[in-house]
């Protein structure tokens, strides 16, 4: 024997509605993993880091996400270069002053010639817990005693997308 269980809406414990049907056979399910939004930023404008302290280098993008048990995914296309032959540099990602990541020890080619550029891909998937204007950017530092560190080398574009993945 089989049974037939009708109904228009599925809830949690809490009065949420998980499931709705509007009795036609369209169903509609609360967020569980969509894109809720899509923020870009990027920038072309060259900066020269020559410090060994963090240094922005001014790829950023603000998103605000609507729940606080939403999911922030972050994918970075950096630009990076340098001007010496042993200089390299150490990359992260922040979240406001906050640093989320060591993303990559970058040596930008320890070799006999002075010019070299690279390109930097990273995704994070960050967990928030907020619902207030979130500002994620990178940042990198030089480690050695010599050279320059240039992000967007030449005029070249960095890039930074935030998806917010709704609970």
């Amino acid at each position: 024997m089989s049974s037939i269980l009708k109904v228009d809406q599925l809830q949690d414990s809490g009065g949420n509605n998980l499931i709705t049907s509007n009795g036609s056979g369209v169903i509609t399910a609360a967020g569980f993993g969509k894109v809720g939004q899509v923020v870009h930023g990027s920038t072309n404008t060259q900066v020269t880091i020559t410090s060994s302290s963090l240094t922005d280098t001014g790829l950023s993008a603000s998103i605000t996400p609507t729940s606080t048990s939403s999911k922030i995914l972050v994918i970075i296309a950096q630009s990076l270069g340098k001007n010496n032959v042993n200089t390299y540099s150490d990359f992260y990602l922040l979240r406001d002053s906050t640093t989320l990541q060591f993303i990559h020890n970058n040596i930008l080619y320890n070799g006999s010639t002075n010019q070299n550029y690279n390109e930097i891909s990273a995704t994070y998937l960050d967990t928030p817990s907020s619902t207030s204007s979130l500002n994620y950017k990178t940042s990198c530092n030089r480690v050695g005693s010599s050279g320059e560190i240039r992000a967007q080398t030449d005029s070249s574009y960095s890039s930074m997308i935030l998806m917010e993945i709704l609970p």
